[in-house]
């Protein structure tokens, strides 16, 4: 399939942005604690836009010394940060792409703790339950603030960018301004609609005289708050207009859900594609101005027929361009593939940008590393043992730095526990996934034998100067009385359709794959278990037609020693190393080892 009306060209303000595919603003800690954008910032942005991004949104900015949401945050409430944000704009422009930056104040997201300073929103109303209670923003504070936002829309305009996006959704400070659940003030931000939209009007206008009205002004604004009392998509749909026609913005970012519904902000992946796509409709029915529409995108079939609909204009492809920054470039070169699809697994994105951990991918452990990358000083054998997502990554990025890589895969099937993963109701994509790593590997060049046994007799006559040992785990079978004769099938087994199992099915075992701190089981039977409960209490459960275990897992690393005499260079990954793990831990495991060879 082919996607034009991707490709084209759309006009935001007097900017002409070279195609419809879009990187919103996602933070991700590379940022230096002074608040400029890092080198690796740098390298992260550049590969972006060389991977065909035709918008490149730098991640949110504070525009508010007092209001800095996370120790790794960009900002831009000083000068001696404009350098650095000129840099990455730079090496975005030098790939054709437009450069943004999203302008925030964290409001009742942020951290006092951090900053020294209280929360501050609209009115005393606490992000979630039991979280710190904001004080209300006094009206001098508030148009001070506004006055922020202009300085650091300059600032941008100084380093080079192309537009500013201000920040008014996802329960940030604007977002609470917006919504009746959260501004009961009475002066003249609170109560009617155009008072609740007064601080964005005001705002758009600073920025507009402090750039020269001359530099494109979005605002990303909720579809919905997803909250009873919130913005609703009508609500959203108004909000638009006004923005549009009393503001004078340029084009409209729609976005969804406050963080007390953030299933809809970083959606897992049971969610498809596009599914906030008929709000986007509401909005873009209200506005003639250009409306990027995000939302679990992850590849272009349907971006492409929201756009030459007119259902929305640009698509933001969030935690896919982590997953896979090569995007656009894959959809013009008709290479889907190749394509690395973001799996919604939520494993390195978005728990590391809470805890203030650069973010990573377990489909593309490269993210924030890509100054890491580059070709090997000496081209070497390396023997990769084992077909999952560890050993395709660690074969791949061997063969890619100059290597010449073999794969080994027991089995006859490559993919590991990650095409197992993939049979569940709901994370079909992670099939895409596997294969993505397969023919990448086919296109560098790694030999790949499957029904292959990685023996010591194997690996002595291929003499590699290097080994990576990629062999995963097998099910942990504990000593427990009966369990030996009770005819259990396993999760591994169950989930790939080499085992039946009856309509009433007891699995044993909770969390990932394991977890016994509730319960402890005492003796299997072939229809269910006698178990002990942590406070004392005895009990049983009987009566079902299979029983499943899924107690977790133990290493298969045994073949490090037997060849560690003979092999100058082992390693070990994944869950071969550690067991149980997952698949951000088996390629960033893979990535440090090929990176060591």
């Amino acid at each position: 399939m082919r996607f034009p009306t991707m490709f084209s060209p759309i006009q935001i303000g007097g900017v002409t942005v070279p195609n419809r595919f879009v990187v919103p603003p996602m933070a991700n800690n590379f940022s230096v604690p002074d608040g400029c954008l890092s080198q690796r910032s740098l390298a992260y942005y550049a590969a972006r836009a060389r991977g065909g991004f035709g918008l490149i949104t730098i991640e949110s900015a504070v525009v508010y010394e007092q209001a800095k949401g996370g120790p790794r945050k960009a900002c831009l409430f000083a000068d001696h940060t404009i350098d650095s944000f000129r840099r990455v704009a730079e090496a975005c422009h030098r790939y054709g792409a437009k450069v943004s930056v999203q302008l925030q104040h964290a409001g009742p997201e942020g951290s006092s703790a951090l900053t020294g300073h209280p929360l501050k929103a609209a009115s005393p109303v606490p992000a979630a339950c039991g979280r710190e209670i904001p004080r209300e923003m006094p009206r001098d504070e508030v148009y001070r603030l506004i006055e922020c936002y202009g300085d650091a829309a300059r600032r941008a305009q100084l380093a080079g960018l192309d537009m500013v996006e201000v920040h008014c959704a996802h329960g940030y400070l604007v977002s609470t301004f917006l919504s009746e659940r959260t501004n009961h003030r009475t002066d003249e931000f609170g109560g009617c609609f155009e008072n609740r939209l007064r601080l964005p009007r005001l705002i758009v206008e600073n920025i507009r005289r402090k750039t020269g009205g001359i530099m494109p002004i979005l605002c990303r604004i909720n579809a919905s708050d997803e909250l009873d009392g919130g913005q609703s998509v009508q609500d959203a749909a108004a909000v638009a207009a006004y923005l549009e026609q009393e503001c004078g913005v340029d084009a409209i970012h729609v976005s969804r859900a406050v963080h007390l519904r953030d299933e809809f902000m970083w959606a897992p992946g049971q969610f498809h594609g596009g599914f906030s796509a008929p709000l986007v409709e509401e909005i873009k029915r209200a506005v003639t101005v250009p409306v990027i529409a995000v939302g679990r995108f992850t590849e272009p079939q349907y971006a492409e027929l929201l756009v030459r609909q007119g259902r929305a204009d640009l698509i933001a492809f969030g935690r896919q361009s982590i997953a896979d920054p090569e995007l656009p470039n894959r959809a013009r070169d008709g290479q889907p593939e190749t394509l690395a699809p973001c799996i919604g697994c939520l494993l390195g994105c978005v728990p590391n940008m809470l805890s203030g951990r650069p973010i990573t991918c377990a489909v593309n452990p490269l993210v924030g590393r890509e100054l890491e990358w580059g070709p090997a000083g000496q081209k070497k054998r390396v023997a990769v043992v084992g077909g999952g997502p560890g050993g395709l990554y660690a074969a791949w990025a061997c063969a890619r730095r100059g290597h010449q890589a073999v794969l080994l895969e027991q089995g006859e099937q490559l993919g590991g526990t990650l095409r197992i993963a993939s049979f569940p109701t709901g994370k079909g994509q992670i099939s895409a996934a596997v294969r993505s790593m397969i023919v990448r590997c086919q296109q560098a060049g790694v030999e790949i034998r499957t029904g292959t046994r990685a023996t010591p007799e194997l690996l002595r006559q291929l003499a590699p100067d290097a080994a990576i040992l990629a062999t995963g785990s097998g099910p942990l079978i504990p000593p427990i009385p009966g369990l030996d004769s009770c005819g259990f099938v396993t999760a591994q087994d169950m989930l790939e359709g080499r085992a039946v199992v009856g309509a009433g099915v007891l699995v044993v075992g909770g969390g990932m794959i394991g977890c016994e701190a509730a319960a402890r089981v005492e003796r299997f039977y072939p229809d269910g278990v006698d178990y002990v409960l942590a406070d004392g209490t005895e009990g049983s459960l009987r009566g079902y037609d299979s029983v499943v275990l899924a107690m977790g897992t133990r290493s298969r690393e045994e073949l490090r020693e037997r060849i560690a005499a003979f092999v100058p260079q082992v390693l070990v990954v994944g869950e071969a190393a550690s067991a149980p793990g997952n698949a951000v831990q088996a390629t960033g495991d893979a990535l440090d080892a090929a990176l060591s060879i």
